[in-house]
């Protein structure tokens, strides 16, 4: 190489390789020319894009995996330092790395046509009662579990505020307000309560199967879901809260 390099300037480069070609000392043209060129300097995105990257990783690493360029972008200007979001992301995907998606909400069907007639709301939304057992709220949800979707149906004493019925299912059946309303009936009648003249009110979602403002059970046509129902009863007010 370093002959090669002491009498390129008089003879060349290929032909002294031409020259050496088939001995013991034969080196390609490209070879030398790669040596005795200038090294390249690492560009200053490069660089940068280094720095940048080293602290994504920390932040993804930090917090578990799980945020995204959004939240990560976030993190680094907290930190103090300036960059683009758009860069976060380049480098983020080219190096794998990427947040965890959240899992799209419950999705319910739309009433189709007419709504199904309703009971006349016998409480006028005055959501008190000066004894037990004179007035129960319902209401029914459903929660997101590790295996599916779980739904729950609640019985609660305006007076006491207290759940005396509850029925859960992997299901969403008519069965289950129902079932809820005989737990909370059996419940009381069980220790000697009376139960007569109560008003068991509800919403009217798809367990709109029974009265809603009477004790006894009125199984109809259920109401279709719709995602925004006027519910007389509220999550919030089932846990403490105003209604």
């Amino acid at each position: 190489m370093e002959f090669v390099a002491a009498h390129r300037d008089e003879h060349g480069v290929d032909p002294i390789c031409a020259v050496l070609r088939g001995t013991a000392a034969q080196i390609a043209p490209s070879t030398v020319r790669a040596h005795l060129s200038p090294q390249r300097t690492e560009s200053a995105r490069a660089v940068r894009d280094r720095e940048v990257l080293s602290r994504i990783r920390g932040v993804h690493a930090d917090n578990l995996g799980v945020y995204g360029a959004r939240k990560v972008h976030a993190s680094l200007k907290r930190e103090g330092m300036s960059v683009a979001r758009c860069t976060v992301e380049r480098l983020m995907k080219a190096d794998g790395l990427r947040g965890i998606l959240r899992l799209k909400g419950r999705k319910t069907t739309h009433a189709d046509g007419a709504e199904t007639p309703r009971p006349a709301d016998r409480v006028q939304r005055q959501f008190v009662a000066d004894a037990p057992n004179t007035l129960w709220v319902a209401d029914l949800t459903y929660i997101r579990t590790h295996s599916g979707w779980v739904y729950a149906a609640f019985i609660l004493d305006v007076f006491s505020r207290m759940i005396v019925g509850w029925q859960v299912s992997t299901s969403m059946r008519t069965d289950l307000a129902l079932d809820a309303l005989d737990m909370g009936l059996w419940a009381r009648r069980r220790v000697g309560q009376d139960v007569a003249g109560l008003i068991h009110h509800s919403d009217r979602g798809v367990q709109g199967g029974f009265n809603r403002s009477s004790q006894h059970r009125a199984v109809r046509t259920s109401v279709p879901v719709r995602q925004t129902l006027p519910l007389e009863f509220s999550n919030r007010a089932l846990f403490g809260g105003g209604c």
